[in-house]
C-alpha cells in the first residue's frame, strides 16, 4: 500500500460511514476520503467534511444539498457538492476511486453499489439488501467486471475470515464442499427480546425495539434485529455471498456476540471468528485486505468473559427469520419482496402508524399477494420491489384502519 486508496463511502453520516471514517482516520497514510455521500442530515455531513476534506460531497436530494452548501459556505472547506442518486452513482465508478464503503441502508444502495461494482472497483459491502434484492445479477455483475466483493457485516466478515485463502479470493466460482466445508454457523445475538415473554411483544415500544444490547446501530437495523429480519436478510446474502445452498447455513443464536460466525469442515473441525462487538474491526480488515491495520479496537480480555452461551432460535418468537429463509429457497422475487416490504413495515413502525408484531403481518400478507416472482433484469428487479412497497403500503392502511 505505497499509494493512498481513494475511498467513496456511501451512507457517510450513518453507523457503518462513521466507524470507516473514524478506521481512515487512524490511517491515513493508507487511504483518502474522495467522496462522502448520505441521505438529508446536511448538518453531520458538513462537520465531516470540515473534518476530512473530501473533494466530493453527495446528499441524496436538492434541498439537503442546498442545506450542505449553506453550512459550508463560511468555511475553507473546499468540497464540491453534487446530489442525487445518479451523482452518487458516478462518483462510485470514478477512474480514480479504489474503493466504495456501500453502506447506504435499504434499497437505495443498490444501483450506486451497482456502479461500483460495473467499475470494476473494491466493494466493501455492508449494504445487505443490495444482495437481497438482485442476488444473481449482482454476483454475474462482479464477476464480468472483475470487482473485488468484501463483506462488511460482522456476521459475513467473520465467515469470509474463517474460509480458505482459495474461497476467499474465488468471487462465487467455487462451491464450499469442494474445499471441505460443511456448513456456514451465522449467529445472531438474539436483539432485546431473547428472553421476553412473547406474549407481551405486541406491546413493544419504539424504544425498547431500538434498544439493541450488544450493537450500536441506526434504526432501521435495531428493528430489523429485533424481529431478526435483520439475520435473515443475511442468510440470503450468505448464499450468494458464498455460493452455497440455504441448507448449507444454520442460525445460531450467541447473546454475547463475541463469535461473529463460524465455518465448519468436514474433519469435523469449526474456524470461528471472535471479537468485541465493535464495526471497526469488519471494516478495517475489509479496507485492507489482505493485511492488518489498526482499528482502534480492545482485544478480548478472556477472563473477562462470564458467559458463553449458543441455542437454536425459536421461530415463534422470531417469525420473520423463519419467513426471510423461506423466501430464500423460493427464489429472487421472493427476496426482492420480503425485504421491500420489511423496509416499508419496519417505516410505520418507527412512524408509530403500526405496531411491533404487525412488522411480521405485513411482510407475511405481502410476500403471499406477490404475482411478481419471476425477476432476473434489473428492471424486473426494481419493478417487483416496487410493487412490494406498493401492496405492504395498503396492507398497512388495512392494519391502521
Amino acid at each position: 500500500m505505497s499509494e493512498k486508496q481513494q475511498l467513496v463511502i456511501l451512507g457517510a453520516t450513518g453507523s457503518i460511514g462513521l466507524n470507516t471514517l473514524d478506521v481512515v482516520a487512524r490511517n491515513t497514510q493508507q487511504f483518502s476520503i474522495f467522496a462522502l455521500a448520505a441521505g438529508k442530515n446536511a448538518k453531520k455531513m458538513a462537520e465531516l467534511c470540515i473534518a476530512h476534506q473530501p473533494r466530493y460531497g453527495v446528499m441524496a436530494t436538492q434541498s439537503a444539498a442546498k442545506q450542505l452548501s449553506l453550512y459550508l459556505s463560511n468555511t475553507p472547506c473546499k468540497t464540491q457538492i453534487m446530489h442525487g442518486e445518479q451523482a452518487m452513482s458516478e462518483l462510485c465508478g470514478h477512474p480514480e476511486v479504489d474503493a466504495v464503503m456501500s453502506a447506504i441502508v435499504g434499497a437505495a444502495g443498490l444501483l450506486p453499489t451497482l456502479s461500483a461494482v460495473e467499475a470494476g472497483k473494491k466493494v466493501l459491502l455492508a449494504n445487505k439488501e443490495s444482495l437481497v434484492m438482485s442476488g444473481q445479477l449482482f454476483i454475474d455483475k462482479v464477476k464480468q467486471h472483475k470487482a473485488t466483493l468484501l463483506p462488511i457485516d460482522s456476521e459475513h466478515n467473520a465467515i469470509f475470515q474463517c474460509l480458505p485463502y482459495s474461497l476467499q479470493n474465488a468471487q462465487g466460482d467455487q462451491h464450499l464442499q469442494s474445499h471441505g466445508v460443511s456448513k456456514i454457523l451465522l449467529t445472531g445475538s438474539g436483539g432485546p427480546f431473547l428472553t421476553r415473554d412473547i406474549n407481551t411483544l405486541k406491546g413493544v415500544t419504539i424504544a425498547e425495539a431500538v434498544a439493541h444490547p450488544n450493537w450500536s446501530m441506526g434504526q432501521k437495523i435495531s428493528v430489523d434485529s429485533a424481529t431478526m429480519m435483520n439475520k435473515g436478510l443475511e442468510f440470503i446474502e450468505a448464499k450468494w455471498l458464498f455460493n452455497c445452498d440455504p441448507s448449507d447455513i444454520d442460525v445460531v443464536i450467541h447473546p454475547q456476540s463475541i463469535i461473529h460466525s463460524m465455518v465448519q469442515y468436514h474433519d469435523g473441525s469449526i474456524l470461528a471468528q471472535m471479537g468485541n462487538p465493535d464495526m471497526r474491526t469488519p471494516i478495517a480488515h475489509a479496507l485492507a485486505y489482505p493485511e492488518r491495520i489498526n482499528a482502534g479496537v480492545k482485544p478480548l480480555n478472556f477472563s473477562d468473559i462470564s458467559d458463553f452461551s449458543f441455542t437454536k432460535p425459536d421461530f415463534s418468537r422470531y417469525p420473520n427469520l423463519q419467513l426471510a429463509i423461506d423466501a430464500c429457497s423460493a427464489g429472487q422475487g421472493a427476496t426482492t419482496t420480503v425485504n421491500a416490504a420489511n423496509e416499508i413495515a419496519v417505516s410505520a413502525f418507527l412512524n408509530g402508524e403500526i405496531g411491533f408484531t404487525d412488522i411480521y403481518t405485513i411482510n407475511a400478507q405481502t410476500l403471499e399477494a406477490a404475482t411478481y416472482t419471476n425477476v432476473q433484469s434489473l428492471d424486473e428487479i426494481l419493478e417487483c420491489d416496487r410493487l412490494a412497497r406498493l401492496s405492504a403500503s395498503q396492507f398497512i392502511t388495512k392494519v391502521t384502519h
